[in-house]
C-alpha cells in the first residue's frame, strides 16, 4: 500500500499523467453511474422516431440519433461496453502473454523458442488487420471483439517479458540466487517476475488506449457489438450518412473515444517515467 500511495503522489506531480489518471476515472464513473448521471435511460435502446436527429440543445444535451434514442445517454452506457471489452481483451492478454514470457525468457526449450516465434508471426501482421479478420470469421458480438483482441494483443506482453527475463538472468542477485540452490520456480516468482511487473503495467496501461481505439475501429466496420447496443464505433459508423447536418451525431462518442485513449495514454507515458528507474535517473540528471 505504501508503494501505491508512492505512486499516486508521484502522479499528483506529473501533470500529464495526473491529467490522464482524471480523464480515466471521469470515463470509469460515467460507466458506474450510468443508470444515475444518463438524462433518458429508457432512450438508450428504445426507438422513438417523433425525436429522431433532433440538435443538442434543451432535453436532449447532446442531440438524439437516427432511432430518436438520446445520444449522451448511449454515450454514457456505451462507456460500459468499451471498457468492459478493454479490460477483459487486456486482462486475457496478460494471462496469456506474461506466462509464456516467463517461461521462453527464463528457460533454454525448445519450446520456448518456438513459442516466442509463433509471437513473431502474430507481430509481424497488423494487429488491426489479424482483429477484423477474426472477428469477421466469428461474427459480430461483444464476445467474438474480445476473443479477437486477446488473440492478437497476447504476443505484446510476451515479447517484452522474454526480453526483460533474459536480461535479469545475468544479473547478480540472480545468479547468487542460482548458486545458493533456490528452485527456480522461487526464483521466477520471487525475483524475476516482480522486477518486470513495472514494463508490464506501463503496457497494460497503454495497451488499454490501443484497445479501446481498436475495438472502436471493428465496431465502426459493423464487426463490434450489434444493434441496439450503445457502442461507440457503430455510433459513428450509423452517423455518417448525415453528416454534415447531424455533427452532433458523430461528435459525441467521438469525443469519448478520443477522451478514454488519451486519458490512457497520457497515465500509461507517466507510469513509464515513474516505473522505469533508467528514465527516472535520467531525469534526475
Amino acid at each position: 500500500m505504501s508503494g501505491i500511495a508512492q505512486v499516486l503522489r508521484q502522479i499528483a506531480r506529473d501533470r500529464s499523467a495526473l491529467v490522464g489518471l482524471v480523464l480515466v476515472m471521469i470515463v470509469v464513473l460515467a460507466a458506474i453511474l450510468a443508470p444515475v448521471i444518463s438524462t433518458h435511460p429508457e432512450a438508450v435502446w428504445d426507438m422513438n422516431p417523433v425525436n429522431r436527429l433532433k440538435p443538442p440543445g434543451g432535453e436532449w444535451v447532446m442531440g438524439t440519433d437516427r432511432m430518436g434514442a438520446d445520444i449522451y445517454s448511449r454515450v454514457v452506457y456505451g462507456a460500459r461496453i468499451t471498457l468492459l471489452i478493454a479490460l477483459v481483451a487486456v486482462g486475457a492478454s496478460l494471462l496469456i502473454g506474461v506466462p509464456i514470457g516467463l517461461w521462453a525468457g527464463w528457460s533454454e526449450l525448445w519450446i520456448g523458442e518456438a513459442l516466442m516465434r509463433v509471437s513473431d508471426i502474430f507481430l509481424a501482421v497488423p494487429q488491426i488487420v489479424l482483429a477484423i479478420a477474426i472477428a469477421q470469421t466469428l461474427g459480430p458480438s461483444i464476445q467474438n471483439v474480445i476473443l479477437a483482441l486477446s488473440i492478437t494483443y497476447w504476443p505484446w506482453f510476451a515479447r517484452l517479458v522474454y526480453a526483460e527475463v533474459r536480461a535479469l538472468k545475468h544479473e547478480t542477485f540472480i545468479e547468487a540466487a542460482i548458486a545458493l540452490g533456490v528452485p527456480q520456480w522461487r526464483i521466477v516468482l520471487q525475483h524475476v517476475l516482480p522486477n518486470v511487473a513495472s514494463p508490464i503495467i506501463v503496457r497494460t496501461s497503454i495497451g488499454m488506449g490501443f484497445t479501446i481505439l481498436t475495438a472502436a475501429s471493428l465496431g465502426f466496420l459493423g464487426l463490434g457489438a450489434p444493434p441496439p447496443a450503445p457502442e461507440w464505433g457503430r455510433m459513428i459508423s450509423e452517423s455518417r450518412e448525415f453528416l454534415p447536418e447531424a455533427w452532433w451525431y458523430a461528435l459525441a462518442p467521438g469525443l469519448a473515444i478520443f477522451i478514454v485513449v488519451m486519458g490512457f495514454n497520457l497515465l500509461g507515458d507517466g507510469l513509464r517515467d515513474i516505473l522505469d528507474p533508467r528514465l527516472r535517473r535520467s531525469h534526475d540528471r
